[in-house]
């Protein structure tokens, strides 16, 4: 799987970004999705994911301003950013696990995930 993403920018604080994700490959709908981001001088840090069945799940510090989707059809996942701050500045990568409609396994550590995209900057203007 190969994974592509984009949508990333230099926006306000405040403002909005819609990053996503494309992705390689006739099995999209069997892997689970995720975002993580890296901030200059930090640990790369989970931010949400959504499952084949489509659950999602976000970090603390992000629930309620993003939301995590994905199209089958296009083999795409998103992730829509609304109220954005400053500290939201960082690489966003987009990864996949393993697919094969897996079950069980935890969707906020990195370790879940084998393909990863090359990651899109984003960066919050206060």
């Amino acid at each position: 799987v190969q994974l592509q993403a984009s949508g990333g920018g230099l926006v306000q604080a405040g403002g909005s970004l819609r990053l996503s994700c494309a992705a390689s490959g006739r099995t999209f709908r069997s892997y689970a999705m995720a975002w993580f981001r890296q901030a200059p001088g930090k640990e790369r840090e989970f931010v949400s994911a959504i499952s084949w069945t489509i659950g999602t799940f976000y970090a603390d510090s992000v629930k309620g301003r993003f939301t995590i989707s994905r199209d089958n059809a296009k083999n795409t996942v998103y992730l829509q950013m609304n109220s954005l701050k400053p500290e939201d500045t960082a690489v966003y990568y987009c990864a996949a696990d393993r697919g094969l409609y897996s079950s069980g396994i935890d969707y906020y550590t990195e370790g879940s995930y084998v393909y990863w995209g090359q990651g899109t900057q984003v960066t919050v203007s206060s």
